[in-house]
């Protein structure tokens, strides 16, 4: 097991959080200025990855910012994943491997031991591009009254290689309730409002990421940066969006009561009751195509739309590749699917991903 090596503390700005009680309007002010080069932690946790971890790990270390505390949080791998940390060790801030409660409580592990002012996680099938913290710093230059701020995730495969650009929007508190769902790693958060927001659930596997933005956007509002790709979020075999894909229905739908019930959302819970649980139908929907169990996707889509028909039009190439797996063609997928990697390959990668 690797020793904890810690770093000074720098006095962070103090984050107020104040609410109007008529209007229930959530607010968060900074009253110390962000350092001209504030510390930035980044969190990465990893079990049994070795295979990927060295590239995620590269990607971190490598960054052009100055001052970088970089923590890796092993579950006690046995795939030589701890020898990959160890070459790296004398340029981390601290390294563990010892066996946890799964992947929150290894990100949670990390988040208690952070001291930077921004603070990012990045798992260990992952990668960073170059000038992504830079980029982020600079965001919150921007916006310092952000809960964080994220940019698009460009999707890659197990050799690296790119076949799609996940584009978000400016959501906000609103469009978080109705499952609009951000890429984790192109995510970067201010620890005062992590810290007021508390860590992740332990009893969340699925969408933990999901349930720690609502917590954070409830305090203060995130901020989307365009036109910028920090992240690639690597898709291959093992990864729980394809291995365990069935699991993330039951936890939209109890992330949905959730919401509704916490009081944190009221009355937006109350207002957008229709919206959240046509997101979380919609999102059962996605990931039961994606466990090829069509029949069960079908059922959700047409709950889904029971809730929200307006939502059709983003979901009518899901609902076909479901009804074509439903008749057996499941082809039709993988000869889509081979297109969109083909022509996202020729056309001009983002020119910007920093």
């Amino acid at each position: 097991m690797g020793d904890f090596q810690f770093s000074d503390k720098q006095e962070p700005g103090l984050c107020k959080k104040s609410l109007d009680s008529k209007n229930n309007n959530r607010s968060c002010i900074y009253n110390v200025a962000m350092y001209e080069k504030p510390l930035v932690s980044i969190i990465t946790p990893s079990f049994n990855q070795a295979v990927f971890l060295e590239h995620a790990m590269l990607s971190v270390l490598k960054q052009d910012y100055p001052n970088i505390e970089y923590w890796v949080i092993d579950g006690d791998s046995s795939d030589g994943s701890v020898e990959i940390i160890q070459k790296y060790a004398n340029q981390l801030a601290g390294w563990v491997s010892e066996k946890d409660q799964g992947q929150a409580d290894g990100v949670n592990k990390g988040f208690a031991r952070a001291t930077g002012e921004i603070i990012g996680w990045l798992n260990s099938d992952d990668l960073y591009f170059p000038g992504a913290i830079e980029g982020a710093v600079e965001a919150f230059r921007e916006h310092p009254e952000a809960a964080f701020v994220f940019s698009d995730v460009e999707s890659i495969d197990e050799n690296g290689n790119g076949f799609n650009l996940m584009r978000y929007g400016d959501y906000k508190l609103a469009d978080l309730m109705a499952f609009n769902i951000i890429g984790q790693p192109g995510v970067f958060m201010r620890r005062e409002v992590l810290e007021q927001a508390g860590y992740l659930d332990l009893s969340y596997n699925y969408l933990l990421d999901v349930q720690l933005w609502l917590k954070m956007a409830a305090i203060a509002e995130p901020f989307y940066i365009p036109g910028v790709v920090w992240a690639a979020a690597r898709m291959h075999s093992g990864a729980k969006n394809a291995a365990q894909a069935s699991g993330f229905g039951p936890e939209a739908f109890r992330l949905a009561k959730w919401i509704c019930e916490d009081p944190r959302f009221y009355p937006q819970s109350a207002q957008n009751f229709k919206e959240i649980w046509a997101g979380a139908h919609r999102l059962n929907a996605f990931y039961q195509v994606e466990a090829k169990n069509y029949p069960a996707a079908l059922r959700s889509y047409a709950q889904m739309y029971r809730y929200k028909p307006a939502g059709f039009p983003k979901t009518f190439r899901k609902v076909v590749f479901a009804m074509a797996g439903a008749m057996g063609l499941e082809k039709v997928r993988s000869v889509f699917d081979k297109f969109r990697a083909q022509r996202y390959q020729q056309q001009v990668k983002p020119e910007n991903k920093n």
